[in-house]
């Protein structure tokens, strides 16, 4: 679970960004922004993803080659019968979007594990969503044409092999299920590692855009505050970074129930770690003057 400290290191960094002169707005930076900060955790994840489904994948290969082989004699069956043309439609679907998987499935293993953070992250991402896609995909055609078998009791027998093996393979793709959307089966003992890390991640965004948010909406009033403590105070003249950090500590000076020297601390904490080698003393003492000033 994202801590406070991980919060407020990522609002500083999104208002720095924010703010600054030729830069995005808060709207068109929100998603780049994420991308970026995240890009280390969403590789680490992505490549956990896949390695989960390289493991639930073992066995396919000889059920997929069990179903190519049964379709062939079950297509012979239902091309001799005229009113079994869209069932004989949709089992060569099956096997068209049998071999699309299997090349998806290749493909996320041919992305490199340990390249830069960003490609990889990318590259996974768009490779995944496919793979993802066309198994869900191959899941809507496997009902379909398990219902559609029901019209033909007739070849019951002769259609049953095939139809079976359709069942063998729509098991992985149901266990694929809880690995796309871990969250959704919590009961997953083995899944919880993707399921932590994905909330993570969202809990981390949720929690800094609310914060980011309420600063924004109240900046105003912010640097109004700032400027009664700072002479001849504006935005400008103050160091981009350090202008981050004394917007989040007044927002929470003046807005929120955390203790003051608490606030106080860990600004100046965010100051020695963003800002320049003077950050820390002058966060410190402003912060300290205004939070006096309140409570005056």
């Amino acid at each position: 679970m994202s801590n406070r400290r991980q919060i407020r290191e990522a609002a500083v960094q999104f208002l720095y960004c924010a703010d600054l002169e030729g830069g995005a707005g808060p709207a068109e930076l929100r998603e780049p922004f994420w991308e970026f900060l995240t890009e280390t955790d969403r590789r680490n994840l992505q490549v956990a993803t896949f390695r989960t489904v390289h493991h639930l994948a073992v066995g396919r290969e000889s059920r997929l080659s069990e179903f190519v082989e049964r379709a062939q004699p079950a297509l012979a069956h239902l091309s001799a019968l005229p009113q079994a043309e869209s069932l004989k439609t949709s089992l060569n679907r099956l096997l068209a979007l049998e071999s699309s998987w299997s090349l998806a499935f290749s493909n996320l293993g041919k992305i490199p594990k340990d390249g830069d953070d960003s490609t990889v992250a990318d590259e996974f991402s768009r490779t995944l969503d496919t793979f993802f896609g066309i198994d869900r995909d191959l899941a809507f055609h496997r009902a379909q044409f398990l219902k559609g078998t029901e019209d033909f009791p007739s070849l019951k027998a002769q259609i049953e092999p095939v139809a079976a093996s359709v069942r063998r393979l729509q098991r992985i793709s149901d266990r694929l299920r809880m690995v796309e959307e871990p969250e959704k089966f919590p009961e997953q003992a083995d899944l919880t590692k993707l399921r932590q890390t994905k909330a993570d991640i969202a809990g981390l965004r949720s929690r800094t855009d609310a914060m980011v948010d309420s600063i924004i909406a109240a900046k105003e009033g912010i640097d109004s505050t700032i400027a009664s403590i700072v002479e001849n105070y504006s935005p400008g003249r103050i160091d981009p970074v350090d202008r981050a950090i004394l917007r989040l500590g007044t927002y929470e000076i003046l807005h929120t129930d955390t203790p003051t020297g608490v606030i106080i601390n860990e600004a100046v904490e965010l100051a020695k770690r963003f800002g320049t080698t003077d950050s820390g003393r002058f966060v410190n003492g402003l912060l300290d003057r205004i939070a006096k000033s309140r409570n005056a």
